[in-house]
């Protein structure tokens, strides 16, 4: 009875982390479009950054909500690895249709890249505490988002921090994506191949849209 409890939490736990982690895919994908309107200049990301502004509630509830899904996320991803470093039938057990990969082998301490940089992150751009964080106010009024992107990823250390963290996300999300197929039991021999490819091909699609804007502003191709 008792090993029986303990594993339907495991489960739950992996179904929680499972559900908690589509909504981050979605949040990134969002913000990936979002952040893609610096390409159409100072009045793009400005604009953008203002309508977010003139909606502080929907905002700050979106925020509250994406919060709460990473630590649930981050919490059950310690205590699953944790079992699982402990039990290793039972990882294999629960990924049986998935072959172990860098990905794989490697999610706690990519999760903890992004973490550390989600953090530095909200502390960079949403607190804007950093030092090489310029502030001002364009033409139009508007807190002049462009500039503040554009002389803050012209310093390389700052750029290769985002390159690096875009290379963690991808390798989180090439496994995590499919790996969400399998914790919900829609994954199988026959499914496994076309969700393998899918996951991949949207964590590269993602990881080149977030690592063009800091490589067009270093290499000076988008400029003030």
């Amino acid at each position: 009875m008792e090993i029986m409890q303990i594993t339907q939490s495991s489960v739950g736990r992996k179904i929680l982390m499972a559900i908690t982690g589509q909504f981050m895919v979605l949040f990134v994908v969002v913000h990936m479009l979002g952040n893609s309107s610096i390409f159409f200049g100072p009045n793009g990301i400005n604009a953008y950054a203002k309508h977010l502004h003139d909606l502080p509630p929907l905002v700050w509830s979106f925020r509250a909500v994406m919060l709460a899904c990473v630590l649930i996320h981050a919490w059950f991803g310690v205590q699953t690895s944790v079992e699982n470093s402990a039990a290793k039938p039972q990882n294999y057990a629960v990924s049986r249709y998935l072959r172990a990969t860098v990905s794989s082998k490697s999610m706690i301490w990519t999760g903890l890249m992004i973490a550390a940089f989600v953090i530095y992150h909200l502390l960079q751009f949403t607190v804007r505490v950093t030092p090489d964080i310029v502030q001002g106010i364009d033409a139009l009024g508007r807190y002049d988002v462009f500039t503040m992107v554009i002389t803050s990823f012209k310093k390389g250390i700052i750029a290769f921090i985002y390159l690096a963290a875009m290379a963690a996300v991808f390798f989180h999300l090439s496994h995590g994506i499919q790996s969400f197929f399998q914790t919900m039991g829609w994954n199988s021999d026959k499914t496994l191949p076309p969700i393998s490819v899918a996951g991949k091909g949207i964590s590269i699609v993602l990881f080149l849209g977030y690592i063009s804007i800091p490589l067009v502003i270093i290499t000076g191709i988008l400029t003030k």
